[in-house]
């Protein structure tokens, strides 16, 4: 909800008073204004003339042109290394802006938690820990990260805008996981086994998406010498372990803040950067599932980690929506479109066709009590990409009208959870923890 509020207010903002809300995004909060990357909905302003486009001064009075965005523009940097040369200093030098600390330093916590999810179903009991209980579900994540793909790609070349929109191609791959169980849980009712199908694979689309990130869409070029400090962090992680410290303090601050700064440095998104401390933080030896009530009652270092942070994340999250969501309506486009088709038609038909291969080529089996009915539901269900999809639009292209126009796609997955629905009906999947009028049993019986 602090998301879909951050995102709210952005877009009126961002539509209603622009400058001020440009203004707001790049604030340096080191005193020194705000950077601008780039102007966020209007074309490149031109001086006069001359065709160029207008110089501002840097801090050190160094001229730069505003058409030569760096796609570091999470940093609010605008320096061009072919004007100014490689050892000027640049915009981001001079401070930190809110949008690079919301970015690149507070959402590494949001990352790390969904990095928990991951790592903890990879343990015994958990969902990625049998690969025969796993096989279906995770053959269907491989459809549902190539068929939106696909249909993206394939719309950039139907509308010949490979130049302008290719690199976007991974930004429909994503599902959100809070948003795709709350719909999953009111559509299939609670303890359906659509739903642990649905949390498996977005599990593994997280895995992926992470990955995708790291490897396909680097913050700068790649300096990988840098990733042996994010190593040295693990391994003093591990001498922590040995001397047998629980504080998850220990942990964050010393290997977390160092893997953050390699991967920083390394050119790999920092948002990234707190992963490698995942596993070596004290943790318990079984997972009880994903969402599972019980694990609140689990004080290991781990899930400390992830009890002190929930709430704040939240809070984070908001923070996020507010200073990434804030989009000219104006900016609908080609990449709109683009985004929306990849996720609401390429992600529930990647999805339905890979669980059609694994049970009709592979011999395997859905779990009991689903058929293709839940399967294309929960497929579209999986297309509410917004947070992830949001994300990835930001780290996929600079300031500018092509990442204007996805992330207006981004933002309009939402729109799947109420196809999800529309969805459901037509292939008849009903709740069976609701009775005829709608009301869950337990909601008719405390109104009694």
């Amino acid at each position: 909800m602090f998301l879909i509020a951050g995102a709210v207010a952005a877009l009126i903002w961002a539509n209603f008073a622009p400058e001020s809300y440009e203004h707001f995004v790049h604030l340096d909060l080191t005193g020194g204004g705000s950077h601008h990357a780039a102007p966020a909905h209007d074309e490149t302003p031109v001086d006069g003339d001359t065709g160029h486009a207008e110089s501002h001064e840097t801090p050190e009075g160094t001229a730069v042109a505003t058409d030569e965005a760096s796609k570091d523009d999470l940093h609010g940097t605008t320096a061009s290394t072919d004007e100014i040369g490689e050892d000027a200093p640049t915009a981001a030098q001079h401070g930190i802006t809110l949008h690079f600390l919301i970015n690149d330093i507070l959402m590494a916590i949001f990352f790390a938690i969904a990095g928990k999810e991951v790592w903890e179903a990879m343990l015994p009991g958990g969902a990625l820990s049998d690969p025969k209980k796993a096989a279906t579900p995770l053959l269907a994540t491989i459809g549902g990260v190539a068929g939106p793909a696909l249909v993206y790609l394939g719309g950039v070349f139907l509308t010949n805008t490979q130049d302008t929109l290719a690199n976007g191609w991974a930004i429909p791959c994503a599902t959100d996981i809070a948003f795709s169980y709350l719909v999953a849980r009111m559509i299939f009712g609670q303890g359906h086994p659509a739903i642990a199908f649905l949390l498996l694979l977005a599990i593994a689309d997280d895995a992926a998406g992470l990955v995708i990130l790291a490897v396909f869409y680097p913050a700068k070029p790649l300096v990988l010498g840098w990733l042996g400090l994010a190593l040295a962090g693990m391994v003093t992680g591990k001498v922590f372990q040995k001397l047998k410290l629980q504080s998850f303090w220990w942990y964050l601050l010393i290997p977390g803040v160092a893997s953050w700064f390699a991967f920083y440095k390394a050119g790999i998104h920092p948002a990234l950067g707190l992963l490698p401390i995942i596993p070596i933080m004290p943790h318990a030896k079984s997972d009880l599932g994903i969402f599972a009530r019980e694990e609140l009652k689990r004080d290991d270092t781990l899930n400390a980690f992830e009890h002190w942070w929930k709430d704040k994340v939240e809070l984070i999250l908001g923070l996020f929506g507010l200073v990434n969501a804030g989009v000219a309506f104006s900016a609908v486009g080609t990449g709109t479109w683009l985004v929306l088709a990849g996720l609401v038609v390429g992600k529930p038909v990647g999805i339905l066709l890979m669980t059609w291969v694994a049970c009709r080529l592979f011999g395997l089996k859905m779990p009991e009590g689903m058929n293709y009915s839940h399967v294309v539901t929960l497929g579209m269900i999986a297309a509410i990409g917004f947070t992830v999809a949001l994300f990835v639009s930001t780290a996929a292209f600079p300031a500018g009208s092509a990442l204007d126009s996805v992330k207006m796609g981004a933002l309009g997955s939402f729109g799947a959870a109420g196809l999800s629905f529309l969805v459901a009906k037509l292939v008849g999947v009903k709740n069976p923890n609701k009775n005829s009028n709608g009301a869950a049993p337990e909601t008719v019986a405390q109104a009694a």
